[in-house]
């Protein structure tokens, strides 16, 4: 079992800069894939961003391109996402997610969900 936490959200203004953490325990995902999701009010929950286990390759929703960055530090379990030039859109509770069967680009793909985190984008 692992338990996934997230922590970074908060109140920015668009144009700003956000950078959330979800830190893993009971068990490492250094080698298992790890993802970020989002959902707003009256929306299905969105894929954001992806990053493999061992080769760290990543994947992004067309939304966040260019703006958003996913990274790991396996020493420490945690899995970052790293949100630049924030749009209103933006605004969503963000989950991570892992699996230890492969992962995908779907919410369907992972077992292991942290609790979310609030990102609020001010125009």
């Amino acid at each position: 079992q692992v338990q996934l936490g997230e922590s970074g959200g908060g109140l920015v203004q668009a144009g700003g800069s956000l950078t959330l953490s979800c830190a893993a325990s009971g068990r490492s995902v250094s080698s298992t894939a790890v993802a970020w999701f989002r959902q707003a009010p009256g929306k299905q929950r969105e894929f954001v961003a992806k990053i493999s286990g061992s080769t760290k390759i990543t994947y992004y929703g067309d939304s966040v391109k260019g703006r958003f960055t996913i990274s790991r530090d396996n020493a420490n379990n945690t899995v970052y996402l790293q949100m630049n030039n924030l749009k209103p859109e933006d605004t969503a509770v963000y989950y991570c997610a892992a699996t230890f069967l492969g992962g995908g680009l779907f919410s369907t793909n992972y077992n292991y969900w942290g609790q979310g985190t609030q990102v609020t984008v001010s125009s």
